[in-house]
């Protein structure tokens, strides 16, 4: 294992697509959502830890998600945990790891990873990312991982890749272009052209490397982070808060990723998603004779079919006659609804919001 390698686990969304599982108090990526024993967050640091020496494993949080990360990741150094006082994006959040880890290894090779994915291939993906380290610990690059596209999907972003593999690597390509969630009829396109990925969100380059392109592109950023006496001091906490108050909401893929003349994607398969949808979740999970998703261990059903049902082990449930639905609960909060119309689960929480109160979301 290679003591320069490095992981940034991003782990601070709210995951409201997931209602009732994912609410504000807890989100998605602090629940066992696939019910196999072990949290999303777990997961994803399960399949870092063979890459990276624990020690080098980061996650980035929010302040009032710290305690469940300590919980859930109790061989996490406390100071490897950085808590954003604020929801500002990616780029920030990747500006106060940069200069955490600069701290403690200028050499550091960085892999930035989501920590609510779905991938099923683990060695694969181990493959991947650490052919990827090799690639950037060598190379002047900012990488990224690309997923084969299945479907004309239109809830995730697009790479369009340039023809022809960059410095004797025969499976990475310099990137054409992005393109954020497409139409259905450019979905389509990008589909059968070949030349189009899905952009995982997950990232691989040196310290050097993404410290010289956000000094380039987000000097704004890099600057209020730029105080290298107070990280691993007491210190720190007020200083990130005041930063917090001052920083852009800005990701790094519009901030810099879009704008780096040295991006890079790498194509992948390793059984990927973003489950950022009860579908997703349905897509990405294991069926019954009935093409149903069940997680819960005292669930009966009845003439139901294509339908997707999570319930607390205890929890004894009969359902007849549905098809095509989602029937959900946690913490005593239930939804009943058509699969195909979970678009609307986040007008939803919207409502629930305004007419029944934040402790309900």
């Amino acid at each position: 294992m290679n003591d320069n390698n490095y992981c940034v686990i991003m782990a601070g969304g709210v995951g409201s697509r997931f209602w009732p599982l994912s609410k504000s108090a807890k989100p998605k990526q602090f629940i066992d959502i696939l019910g196999v024993g072990r949290t999303l967050l777990q997961q994803t640091f399960d399949r870092f830890k063979n890459i990276c020496p624990n020690e080098n494993i980061f996650i980035v949080t929010s302040d009032k998600y710290t305690e469940i990360v300590k919980q859930q990741l109790p061989e996490i150094n406390f100071e490897n945990i950085l808590s954003e006082p604020a929801r500002r994006n990616t780029a920030p959040c990747i500006a106060y790891a940069v200069y955490k880890i600069k701290h403690k290894n200028p050499l550091a090779n960085i892999v930035v990873s989501p920590s609510d994915h779905l991938v099923t291939y683990v060695e694969e993906f181990q493959r991947v990312i650490s052919k990827s380290l090799d690639f950037t610990e060598k190379n002047n690059a900012l990488l990224t991982i690309g997923i084969k596209p299945t479907r004309p999907e239109t809830g995730y972003g697009y790479i369009q890749m340039n023809e022809g593999t960059e410095n004797n690597n025969d499976d990475i390509f310099r990137v054409k272009t992005f393109t954020e969630k497409p139409d259905l009829e450019m979905a389509e396109f990008f589909l059968s052209s070949g030349e189009f990925l899905w952009n995982s969100g997950i990232f691989i380059w040196s310290l050097k490397s993404i410290g010289e392109a956000m000094q380039r592109h987000l000097p704004d950023v890099m600057s209020l982070f730029n105080n290298e006496s107070v990280y691993y001091t007491d210190k720190e906490k007020s200083f990130i808060e005041d930063v917090y108050k001052k920083v852009k909401n800005i990701s790094i893929d519009y901030g810099v990723m879009e704008k780096a003349e040295n991006v890079y994607v790498l194509p992948a398969d390793f059984g990927w998603s973003d489950l950022g949808t009860w579908g997703s979740l349905y897509e990405n999970s294991e069926k019954n004779e009935d093409n149903n998703v069940v997680v819960g261990d005292n669930v009966m059903l009845y003439s139901t079919r294509n339908s997707i049902i999570h319930m607390p082990k205890d929890k004894l449930v009969v359902i007849h006659g549905l098809e095509n639905a989602i029937v959900a609960e946690s913490d005593g909060f239930l939804l009943i609804s058509t699969l195909n119309k979970e678009d609307l689960i986040r007008q939803f929480v919207t409502d629930i919001q305004v007419e029944k109160g934040e402790g309900f979301v």
